[in-house]
């Protein structure tokens, strides 16, 4: 249904939605993802009316045949209620994504049927590169991205907005504290392989076909130290100019794609063979 020919003001928002609670995205393509992973998902849809062009008007047409509501407001209320001015008029609030804790990611690995490879974030901060490490670990078919509960960026507007739809796929681990889940993560099995400038192994001599955690360090200081202790190694991205090093999500799409190399790649849509 749609509600109101002209444009209205929209609820107002704070700083978007905690993890794991109903999520705000904003923008045509993450809009069209989360309709396409299922209208339940969706269950209300803000448009600002002065856009009218073609695919606006079908993705309107997609959302009101599958039952979703549709609210008219202006491209400002649109702005204060989602926190990303990038909206192009279109934004939509979902089902919140279950968040993993670390019993839940834990059990998803055991019940994997092939070697796990999962992405872990050090304190990743800029919302845009989280987005970007989640896009490139569910385009490299990684099984999971693990981020820190607190004092690292949380999944807000902005991040889905970066993250392109990934977040509808991948699964995604807020653990409370992360030395502890890299420790469960060794006595499972898993190999703890940090990434690092200063390290001494090139990440090309590296194997990372058995079970594999990634870890990517923040943007500032990179590992922090009780980390980089817990890695079983570290690894180094060989550079071939005068930069002396790369931005976090760049960086992890090289070494999760290497993995993915040496791994073989995997059937499109499947993660291990998991249940999750």
């Amino acid at each position: 249904m749609s509600r109101g020919a002209g444009a209205g003001r929209c609820p107002d928002g704070g700083d978007g939605p905690e993890t794991g609670a109903e999520r705000r995205v904003g923008g045509v393509h993450a809009v069209e993802t989360a309709l396409a992973g299922g209208s339940a998902r969706v269950y209300r849809l803000l448009a600002d009316p002065r856009r009218r062009d073609g695919r606006m008007r079908r993705l309107l047409e997609r959302a009101r045949r599958a039952g979703v509501t549709v609210e008219r407001c202006d491209g400002e209320a649109i702005t204060a209620w989602l926190g990303d001015t990038r909206h192009q008029g279109i934004a939509a609030e979902l089902a919140g994504t279950a968040i993993l804790d670390e019993a839940g990611l834990l059990e998803r690995i055991n019940a994997l049927s092939s070697p796990p490879l999962l992405l872990v974030l050090d304190g990743v901060q800029d919302p845009h590169n989280l987005g970007a490490c989640l896009r490139t670990a569910e385009a490299a078919g990684a099984d999971a991205v693990v981020i820190p509960r607190d004092r690292a960026a949380r999944l807000t507007p902005t991040v889905e907005r970066a993250a392109a739809g990934a977040t509808e796929h991948i699964p995604i681990a807020a653990v409370t504290n992360l030395a502890r889940t890299l420790e469960r993560l060794q006595q499972a099995g898993v190999w703890v392989i940090g990434a690092a400038g200063e390290a001494t192994t090139s990440l090309y001599d590296a194997d990372l076909a058995g079970p594999l955690a990634l870890v990517c360090g923040g943007e500032a200081d990179g590992l922090r130290r009780r980390t980089r202790q817990l890695c079983d190694d570290l690894v180094t991205i060989p550079l071939a100019g005068r930069t002396a090093s790369l931005n976090v999500s760049v960086a992890a799409g090289v070494c999760l794609f290497e993995a993915l190399r040496q791994r073989g790649p995997r059937v499109p849509g499947e993660r291990g063979g998991g249940d999750g």
